[in-house]
């Protein structure tokens, strides 16, 4: 062998030692040894390859902590954090080492800045990271001296505990981060109250600021929707020496799950979307950003509808503005021109002045006096040097003294919003930034007040018979229709489209030659006020899944709601076309369409500043654009007809076979309503054909026979519309049946939310196999008599009976 030669293989030999050595130190296996310590880069990584231990930087702060992370998440999401409070600044001197028997971290002069602090004493223990996320001290005899879901930080992982050692008085709590880039423990606490039986945030380890509700061996009664998820399992044990919350994934291959206090106040499930690379939120409490208590501080106002959430009053901005910047607003707000606190005399007094925000929710801890009027509530509050806000209402005057929390920018028709006055110092309040005041408020209010003007002049137009023009529609906003108007739009309203329960519908041509469709309502029962600011409310709702509300028309008992034309009519002529005269429907568009309308819900239900139930969703209320783009037709109509359904209900045709057991029991009606008819409804989608089908004498129920296929596992295709030849993508056939008999279940709380059907839909998640929906299963074993309502257009509503098996969601008593 030649000298290049040798001095080559030496080399290759010295890199592939240091390659060796390297790997062994920072990828070698899952446990840190009596003779090892970890600095720098070096990791362990659980058994599996799920989680990983070592250094990481919060942020770009130069500061280093000891943390655990998920090792297969792109995006690095640590989920235990051992020195939150003693940070190093140079992670390749400090050490993480056992110690006696325990696990320590030294910084980079050799000082111990966290330990495991373990009474136990052993040469022989080891820190063995588990598969799932654990990590725990061991001895010989591989007995467990300590772990981290003992001591956990923001996160909650599946199987380990939340709870309470009775006989300690020790707790397992989750603390929220400091904000995104900060580990510190920040101001939010997740914990098991034993005395209640529930768990609770608090707020700054002390204020209770939401609460689960009492355990009822099923789930918390304030979170039902914890009890009954796709991916998890959640179990709570109570005995006499302790108490303690756990969950677990349903199937645990495909999914990375896990709990946090996040740092925005609210407890947060999520699970991780490998094809998107990103976390996806399944569920939070509080709900919303704003039921946050002080979640933007002292003088912030919060707002669902804006972005950021939190907003300075005019005359104060953020007191932390990198907090304010990394989304941790709870540091307030402060003056940029103190008040003057001198004597109370007559010049001190003019010294300050009073902001006005309309659309106010009240801060906290007002007090509230009794006073004529307006006038002397200000000069109550502008007497007090200490007083820094006032309210007037009816008689009633509210002041507030000191720093103003949970203030909130509610929308412009909120009949909770009321106008605030808050005191300022003159040099920042003068007629030139009163302007920027109210522009602060929110666009949505200028919105509103031009809708209010443009209903106002039309029903001014009406009371004065002067309606000789049609209102040309603005961009963003309802136009205001005179009654003679949409009689010549529609000649005389000829031209029938179609009729429901909440009136008959036409078409119509505008004189800018634009075709819509005009709603004549029935049964509104409304005062003037009341509908303009349902209007307006429904007028603000836009989305492509949405049929658009171009305009109205109110002049006495005359209302009437102009939408813009679907040229391809409502679903039910497609899917029950037996014709064949528009064509059938592919499977393809057919999924596309279910896909669409459940998007259209999920704004109705998630997006808008108040739930909307729709109420009604059945083919016949979802038309179809010259696309074949689907509209959910109908929406707020519900509403303003008002609550008592009981006309509705026996003359819209077909609405009893998509009615969830709820409407019929009595029981009080959620948004999981309009699930369960949108279950039917996908049934619809999969035959071609209603689902309740009467031939010589006998009824045919195709969810009871299409729920027999999917759980024993049948030929799914079988179940298809004839006319698609079994032409369909068989995992989306069965994607959609299985979502189906989910939706009909009889419990409101094992039904998914609309979210999480888009979600199922578009394949991010997976859909385990339903349960027998326990009303169809009764259909099918029980002989009885069951009612089914139709409508006949012109002739009083037909009773049609049937003998067969009762007591299932179509059930009605009498």
């Amino acid at each position: 062998m030649s000298a290049n030669n040798s001095s080559c293989f030496v080399s290759i030999l010295l890199l592939l030692c240091f390659l060796l050595i390297n790997f062994h130190f920072s990828l070698g296996g899952d446990s840190i040894l009596s003779n090892r310590s970890l600095s720098g880069n070096q990791t362990i990584v659980s058994s599996g390859g799920n989680f990983e231990l070592g250094f990481f930087e919060a942020g770009n702060s130069s500061k280093y902590y000891i943390g655990i992370w998920f090792k297969k998440v792109s995006d690095k999401t640590v989920v235990w954090v051992a020195n939150r409070e003693r940070p190093v600044m140079d992670k390749y001197s400090s050490k993480l080492k056992l110690v006696d028997g325990n696990l320590v971290l030294l910084d980079e002069t050799q000082t111990e800045v966290w330990s495991t602090n373990t009474e136990f004493k052993s040469s022989s223990v080891v820190a063995v990271l588990l598969h799932e996320g654990n990590l725990v001290l061991r001895n010989g005899s591989n007995t467990t001296s300590w772990q981290s879901w003992d001591y956990p930080s923001d996160t909650w992982l599946p199987g380990s505990k939340i709870g309470y050692d009775k006989r300690t008085n020790r707790k397992q709590i989750l603390t929220s981060w400091k904000n995104s880039e900060d580990p510190t423990p920040g101001l939010y606490t997740l914990e098991l109250d034993p005395i209640g039986n529930q768990y609770m945030i608090r707020w700054n380890m002390s204020q209770q600021i939401w609460a689960s509700g009492a355990w009822n061996g099923q789930i918390f009664s304030n979170v039902p929707e914890m009890g009954k998820r796709f991916l998890f399992n959640f179990n709570y044990t109570s005995t006499e020496t302790d108490a303690y919350f756990t969950y677990s994934l349903i199937n645990t291959s495909p999914y990375i799950a896990r709990f946090i206090m996040d740092y925005t106040g609210q407890i947060k499930q999520l699970t991780w979307l490998d094809n998107v690379q990103k976390w996806f939120l399944i569920w939070s409490e509080p709900k919303t950003q704003c039921e946050v208590d002080a979640y933007c501080g002292a003088y912030g106002v919060c707002n669902a509808l804006s972005f950021p959430v939190c907003n300075c009053l005019l005359g104060f901005k953020g007191r932390f503005e990198k907090s304010w910047r990394l989304k941790d607003y709870s540091g307030g707000c402060e003056r940029i021109t103190k008040l003057e606190r001198g004597n109370t005399n007559t010049s001190n007094k003019k010294a300050d002045t009073f902001g006005e925000y309309p659309s106010m929710k009240f801060p906290d801890n007002p007090r509230v006096v009794v006073v004529r009027n307006a006038a002397g509530c200000k000069s109550i509050c502008l007497s007090n040097i200490y007083c820094t806000a006032y309210a007037y209402n009816t008689n009633a005057c509210f002041t507030w003294s000191g720093e103003l929390f949970n203030m909130q920018q509610l929308a412009v028709d909120d009949i909770n919003g009321k106008v605030i006055y808050i005191r300022l110092h003159s040099s920042k309040f003068s007629k030139s930034n009163k302007g920027i005041l109210y522009g602060a408020v929110g666009g949505s209010v200028v919105v509103a007040i031009v809708i209010a003007s443009l209903i106002f002049i039309a029903i001014r137009r009406g009371k004065l018979g002067r309606a000789t023009e049609i209102a040309k529609p603005v961009e963003g906003t309802v136009a205001a229709f005179g009654f003679k108007d949409l009689q010549t739009a529609t000649k005389n309203f000829s031209e029938m489209l179609g009729r429901g329960g909440f009136g008959s519908v036409f078409k119509g041509t505008l004189t800018d030659s634009t075709v819509v469709a005009v709603k004549k309502l029935e049964g509104i029962r409304q005062g003037e006020k009341q509908f303009r600011n349902e209007i307006s409310t429904i007028g603000f709702i836009q989305h492509v899944n949405l049929v658009h509300l171009r305009g109205f028309c109110s002049e006495g008992k005359n209302k009437l709601l102009v939408y813009e034309y679907a040229s391809n009519g409502s679903l039910d002529s497609h899917i029950f076309n037996t014709e064949k005269s528009k064509g059938i429907l592919s499977w393809r568009t057919r999924y596309e369409i279910a896909l669409g309308t459940a998007r259209g819900l999920v704004y109705l239900h998630e997006k808008c500043r108040d739930c909307i139930i729709h109420c009604d969703v059945k083919p016949e209320n979802i038309l179809l654009d010259t696309h074949m783009c689907p509209k959910v037709a109908d929406f707020g109509l519900a509403k303003l007809v008002g609550r008592d359904f009981s006309r509705v209900l026996t003359t819209m045709r077909g609405t009893r076979g998509y009615l969830a057991p709820e409407w019929i029991s009595g029981a009080p009606v959620t948004a999981k309503a309009d699930v369960y008819s949108y279950g039917m409804m996908l049934f619809e989608f999969v035959s071609g054909r209603r689902n309740v089908q009467h031939t010589n004498g006998k009824i045919n129920f195709f969810p009871t026979s299409a729920a027999k296929v999917i759980i024993n596992g049948g030929d799914i295709l079988g179940i298809l519309d004839p006319n698609l030849n079994r032409v369909a993508d068989v995992e989306e056939v069965k994607r959609i049946c299985r979502v189906a008999c989910w939706c009909i279940q009889d419990d409101e709380n094992i039904r998914p939310s609309m979210g999480q059907i888009v979600q199922i839909l578009e394949g991010v998640l997976d859909v385990d196999l339903p349960p027998d929906p326990r009303g169809l299963q009764v259909f099918l074993d029980n002989e009885d008599e069951i009612v089914f309502f139709t409508d006949e257009s012109s002739s009083p509503v037909q009773k049609q009976y049937f003998k067969r098996n009762t007591q299932d969601p179509l059930k009605t008593p009498g």
